[in-house]
């Protein structure tokens, strides 16, 4: 499962082109800052017109994320939640 925050607390990858499974997008891996993971990635172009609303928007992938505790942490239900797009999600 996915969601979708603005920026808080990650670093941006490089930019990559990606096939996610609604078109081709070039996209950044995001990483935590605290542990260095890779936590899931922005959108930084989308090349289909029906899918440019995606871009600038950042992916958590919720189940690679951990609380302060290191124990897995949920979003809260008023998150927005999307499904995944990635092709090996």
């Amino acid at each position: 499962m996915m969601t979708s925050f603005p920026s808080v607390n990650v670093t941006e990858g490089e930019k990559e082109e990606r096939m996610m499974m609604t078109g081709l997008h070039t996209v950044a891996d995001i990483f935590c800052v605290g542990c260095g993971s890779i936590v899931g990635w922005k959108y930084e172009a989308a090349h289909e017109k029906s899918q440019k609303y995606k871009e600038g928007k950042f992916i958590l992938e919720r189940f690679k994320v951990c609380g302060p505790d290191g124990n897995g942490y949920w979003v809260n239900h008023e998150a927005q939640v999307t499904g995944s797009d990635a092709e090996d999600a």
